[in-house]
């Protein structure tokens, strides 16, 4: 091995820092969501007004990550670009989700409205100071087409323990056994998820390499005397990032497959509980957590590894059209697989499906750094990796509102009564259908998306090699 493939490839104790850090990206929105629901049971707060509280922090996410991005992309410190706001962002980030589930039911609902909502704003902040930096220092960490792959996969893997264990939620702080009320059970789980959050989320800022920023050049002077040439600066570079072909090939698709995925994400719940077992949530049991567990655990240990090994021997957009392939056919497995005779089938689409979502951030994270080089070859420095990844995920997050937004809309459509004991046959088989045929025809459209994805390995390396001729290798 020359040593310039030992330069590019990342160290394992690196990788495991970075795999810690997206685990920490995966386990706070995955338990703000299952939060979100005790919300209304456990603290009462009327559901009008816990939409709102969902809804208005990720407007204020938006106004932030571009900002964010911006910020770290033209920041000098002799910690580099990201470390420091990795550190401090997994900090507040784990101290205000513990606060923000303080809440008291004896207090009045306005009070706790406000309060909740005080709170979500903060933590939007502490989260983006932390999200946003740690994912463009994944970009930077490697310049190798394949190392990035697979650094990438190793990161999604460590994400994964978090959808693993985050289901079982639902029934720690249901359990009269452990918390004498489910509003109890919230404030003190939100607490150990704060603080596994601190000490894993500061993993990054602390062991993770990027690029040497040192001598990167053009940089903005971040100061408020300047805070007007900069919003141009950023719009610029929006507008730059806007033009980049290959980019937003990632981002439609990206947008497709997740959100189509997003959209049906919760009717599987329906489906076991009314379709399977009529209703009965005593025979449902644990069948909904242990179905959304062995789909994390089929992503991390199956799913992964095989995507990695594919990106590798015949590039990143040929493994993406393979993987979104499978997962249509694996959504197709699920009118045989919720079978009401059998609730052991459940488990028989997973693998399939779990191809479509396990092979999108894999290999998307992985593009986004290819993406990166080919930005500064055409704009110079200074590179955007921040502001790269700040949009991508706006791109996420405004599609999983919407997302959101749709799927209660379906489930009118479709016929579903809600708060009814019982549901019809016909909406439940057209629940059953939409929850195949929405992921599938997204996926399909993502593939036509990425058909002219142009960024092979070999104009990637072509690029790498211009970039070098240009400014020199940069490491950190």
């Amino acid at each position: 091995m020359s040593e310039k493939m030992i330069l590019d490839m990342v160290p394992f104790r690196q990788k495991m820092a970075y795999g810690t850090g997206n685990l920490v990206l995966n386990l706070l929105p995955a338990a703000l969501n299952i939060f979100m629901f005790f919300l209304v049971t456990a603290f009462g707060m009327d559901p009008l007004m816990a939409g709102l509280l969902g809804g208005l922090p990720r407007l204020f996410d938006a106004i932030t990550d571009p900002i964010m991005g911006f910020i770290s992309d033209n920041t000098k410190s002799k910690w580099g670009r990201r470390r420091p706001y990795i550190v401090i962002g997994a900090i507040l980030s784990g101290i205000i989700f513990a606060l923000l589930w303080q809440l008291n039911v004896a207090n009045s609902q306005d009070y706790n409205f406000w309060y909740f909502l005080i709170f979500s704003l903060i933590f939007t902040l502490g989260n983006t100071m932390y999200a946003t930096p740690f994912v463009g220092l994944g970009y930077e960490m490697t310049t190798d087409y394949n190392e990035r792959t697979r650094l990438m996969a190793f990161a999604q893997t460590m994400g994964q323990i978090a959808w693993m264990v985050v289901p079982w939620f639902w029934v720690l702080v249901a359990d009269p056994d452990l918390f004498a009320t489910q509003d109890e059970g919230v404030r003190k789980m939100a607490m150990i998820v704060g603080g596994a959050c601190i000490l894993l989320g500061i993993l990054p800022g602390l062991f993770c390499k990027g690029l040497d920023a040192s001598e990167m050049k053009n940089r903005a002077e971040l100061n408020f005397a300047n805070i007007f040439k900069n919003l141009a600066r950023l719009w610029k570079s929006i507008k730059e990032i806007s033009n980049n072909g290959p980019f937003l090939r990632l981002c439609g698709a990206t947008f497709l497959v997740f959100n189509g995925f997003q959209l049906i994400a919760g009717f599987a719940y329906f489906i076991i509980v009314f379709h399977m077992f009529n209703g009965d949530y005593g025979l449902t049991g644990t069948w909904p957590a242990w179905f959304a567990t062995m789909s994390a655990v089929a992503t991390a240990f199956l799913v992964i590894p095989i995507i990695s090994y594919i990106s590798d021997k015949f590039g990143k957009r040929n493994a993406f059209i393979i993987a979104t392939i499978i997962s249509i056919v694996g959504y197709s497995l699920k009118w045989w697989g919720f079978n009401p005779d059998n609730p052991w089938y459940i488990f028989m689409p997973i693998p399939l499906m779990s191809f479509g979502i396990g092979g999108l951030f894999t290999l998307m994270m992985s593009m986004t750094a290819d993406v990166c080089d080919l930005d500064e070859l055409r704009n110079g420095m200074p590179r955007k990796e921040g502001t790269f990844g700040a949009i991508y995920w706006l791109m996420v997050k405004i599609g999983q509102a919407l997302a959101l937004i749709l799927a209660g809309l379906v489930l009118k459509i479709v016929g579903f009564e809600s708060g009814a004991a019982t549901q019809t046959v016909e909406a439940m088989t057209k629940l059953r259908l939409a929850d195949i045929i929405i992921p599938a025809v997204t996926a399909a459209i993502a593939i036509w998306v990425m058909w002219g994805y142009d960024l092979t390995e070999e104009r990637v390396e072509e690029i790498k090699s211009q970039l070098i001729a240009r400014r020199g290798d940069i490491h950190e």
